[in-house]
């Protein structure tokens, strides 16, 4: 008996659909959750000019946790866009403080000597000392002992 082999091959190719709708739809969720930065800052404060104000260096940037608090003109603190009073920026801050606490408790660091995140205020150059101060003090009581003024080099 002969046999006849035969030379027909069937050639399979994947279908790449699906997996760029998978790429595609990781690259949008990818831009909805990464935290800009400039999202912390908000552009009606006006900083102070000083001329020993310097920018924070990259290592620093990155290693400390940071929470910034926007005051405007009127001694008022603004988050998400929004004027908060006195009374709602304690609660603001406060609530801040709850978080730090809880993501420390969560990776078992102790802090006996205040919580270690550094405030950065950047109020506007119109604020009151009085007002500015009354934040400060709201922060301290909540267990912060690091602190940043932000200004604008002349």
């Amino acid at each position: 008996m002969s046999g006849s082999v035969s030379n027909n091959q069937t050639h399979a190719e994947p279908n790449l659909t699906p997996l760029l709708d998978v790429v595609f739809q990781l690259i949008t969720f990818f831009m909805l959750v990464i935290n800009f930065t400039s999202d912390n800052y908000d552009q009606r404060i006006h900083l102070p000019l000083a001329g020993s104000a310097r920018p924070v260096e990259d290592s620093q940037r990155v290693s400390e946790d940071r929470v910034v608090l926007n005051i405007d003109r009127d001694g008022h603190l603004l988050v998400g866009g929004q004027i908060q009073t006195l009374n709602e920026a304690i609660a603001t801050i406060k609530h801040q403080a709850d978080l730090v606490r809880l993501n420390l408790k969560a990776v078992g660091i102790k802090y006996d000597q205040g919580l270690p995140s550094t405030i950065i205020f950047r109020a506007d150059k119109d604020a009151t000392f009085s007002n500015v101060n009354s934040l400060l003090t709201a922060c301290q009581n909540q267990g912060f002992r690091k602190f940043a003024l932000k200004a604008m080099k002349s």
